[in-house]
């Protein structure tokens, strides 16, 4: 990303003095700034003489980042973009693929939305070895509450291989469990490093045309932005833009299908709602928001939103504790 001194032109508050005090707490560039914990950074401004100064420059760098935008594309390079780049992948579960128009599209942020016990993390791990297994394709599974279960994946394989090819399927299941590289993510500047660091990966995986990362799964994208949302400040709402739009950036420009679980909080009347607010609604391409009974095995989703289905349609399948 650019250097913040190609900033100063169009931005005069990040000037010299700003960038000094950026320096010195090692940020020498846009990427620096958004993996670096801007409640420290915004906590050493208050300490200095021009405060009010400094924390604008904080707040005008945040305006860059989220003002960052894909290119214009006509209908017809977004079409033909779609037909020869943007395939389907299934998720292992009739019903949600049903719903899906087959599956989870590459290119695209589909999100799933539910309270707890609904059956979301059922969802990702099946849909992390449905891929793994049918599409020799590399899974990155970004865990921020330690929900992710090889014991579960190995039981999707298991189940798909059968006991009468005991053999086969372990085999099966080394090359699924090696396809699929689950990274701890617990606050949201782990989290942008960690998106960088794949980027940089995948650009070197095009390179070297080793077996590409088709399925990114964040289990759960509200566990990491709903702690920065609080209190007045701007800060937390333009990390949270930011992130949707580094996914989006991703999902696109390397042909990834992006998976993001997010839960549901109060509403009025007592219902329920996607957690995260107006702002986060526009950026999955794919809404999906599934139910459960307390003690059921049978799962509800119902679509949101989706560019080709309509919303409230509705499909039931079956999970396996």
């Amino acid at each position: 990303m650019a250097p913040l001194k190609s900033l100063e032109q169009l931005h005069p508050i990040i000037d010299t003095t700003f960038q000094s005090f950026c320096a010195s707490h090692g940020i020498f560039t846009v990427e620096d700034f958004l993996i670096h914990d801007l409640y420290v950074l915004a906590a050493f401004a208050e300490q200095q003489p021009e405060s009010e100064k400094l924390k604008q420059g904080i707040t005008q760098i945040l305006s860059v980042i989220n003002a960052e935008r894909q290119p214009w594309m006509n209908g017809l390079e977004l079409l033909e973009d779609a037909r020869e780049n943007k395939h389907v992948l299934s998720t292992g579960f009739e019903g949600v693929d049903t719903l899906l128009g087959g599956g989870l599209r590459e290119g695209q942020l589909t999100e799933i939305v539910g309270p707890s016990s609904s059956g979301k993390t059922q969802v990702c791990l099946r849909a992390a070895s449905n891929v793994a297994t049918n599409y020799n394709a590399k899974v990155f599974y970004l865990d921020t509450g330690n929900s992710f279960s090889p014991q579960r994946i190995s039981g999707f394989v298991n189940w798909k291989s059968g006991p009468s090819i005991a053999r086969t399927g372990q085999n099966m299941l080394q090359q699924v469990m090696s396809s699929i590289s689950c990274h701890s993510v617990y606050d949201i500047f782990t989290f942008f490093d960690v998106l960088h660091q794949l980027e940089f990966n995948l650009r070197s995986q095009t390179c070297k045309g080793d077996r590409r990362v088709q399925l990114l799964i964040v289990d759960s994208i509200s566990s990491l932005i709903t702690p920065i949302l609080g209190g007045s400040s701007s800060q937390g709402h333009a990390l949270m833009v930011s992130a949707g739009s580094l996914l989006k950036k991703i999902a696109h420009e390397y042909n990834i299908a992006v998976l993001v679980i997010n839960h549901t909080v109060g509403g009025d009347r007592g219902t329920s709602k996607p957690a995260l607010g107006e702002s986060w609604k526009s950026v999955p391409h794919v809404r999906l928001q599934l139910s459960r009974d307390p003690g059921s095995s049978v799962c509800q989703a119902s679509i949101l939103k989706h560019s080709s289905m309509a919303s409230g349609m509705t499909a039931r399948f079956v999970i396996y504790e």
